[in-house]
């Protein structure tokens, strides 16, 4: 199974949390194989909004959700 990574980011309601305030509108970025290439893309993602303290991304590791005993 490859390692699935999610990235995603939005508005937040506390810059320290990830208690999003909009899910529906949610910028979902992409699924990527592999961590290296989902960071490079949360990088780029973040970098756009890096002046606004309340957008946020984020990568979820799905292989995690998927398979959370391994």
């Amino acid at each position: 199974m490859s390692k699935l990574h999610l990235v995603f980011g939005g508005r937040v309601a506390d810059p320290q949390g990830v208690e999003f305030i909009d899910p529906a509108n949610l910028d979902v970025v992409g699924v990527f194989p592999d961590f290296k290439s989902a960071e490079t893309a949360w990088r780029s993602a973040a970098q756009r909004t890096v002046d606004d303290a309340t957008m946020k991304y984020v990568v979820v590791h799905l292989h995690r959700l998927l398979q959370p005993d391994s």
